[in-house]
């Protein structure tokens, strides 16, 4: 039999369980943001023409390439990756291309260093053209409006341990 002190116990659990789990899926960008973003515009369709979509809001996750304070603000080349959960760019070796975005306040370098993921929230400000290697390349140019930089994933080498071989041995001798 369950007397009520245990089923309100069991219902305080859950309900805990339950809040921290969906805290930590939240989306890193605020939903008054999310709310301003057309999701049937791709990163591709911007990519193949700026200028169209100009002042439109979107969502685009990557990686960082490069980072330069100007006058105008903090200039990040991004290289576009897929999202994955709660907006963060998957490690795969695709890309839909490159993009700038404008964040008006400065940023360090040093933080926003080349590699480090993030996931930014914007309008579309139009596109620059800039050089690329021997090329001219098109960036959409985004201006920031939110960005979550993500933290920096340590990653451990794998190691095969015997599993205390020697334990085991010298316990069960006749094993």
């Amino acid at each position: 039999m369950v007397t009520p002190g245990k089923n309100f116990t069991f219902f305080y659990v859950t309900s805990i369980i339950l809040s921290l789990v969906t805290a930590g899926c939240a989306p890193v960008i605020s939903k008054q943001v999310r709310e301003q973003v057309r999701p049937d515009i791709t990163f591709g369709e911007v990519l193949g023409n700026p200028e169209r979509y100009k002042g439109q809001m979107i969502i685009v996750s990557g990686i960082v390439i490069e980072t330069e304070n100007t006058k105008e603000g903090t200039l990040l080349k991004v290289l576009q990756r897929p999202a994955g959960f709660r907006g963060k760019p998957r490690n795969v070796d695709e890309t839909g291309g490159r993009f700038l975005a404008l964040d008006s306040r400065y940023l360090d370098a040093t933080v926003f260093t080349q590699g480090r993921a993030v996931t930014i929230a914007g309008e579309i400000q139009g596109k620059r053209v800039l050089p690329l290697g021997e090329i001219e390349y098109i960036y959409p140019l985004i201006s920031v409006k939110e960005m979550y930089l993500w933290p920096i994933e340590k990653s451990y080498p794998y190691r095969h341990y015997h599993y205390n071989y020697w334990w085991w041995r010298n316990r069960y001798p006749y094993y």
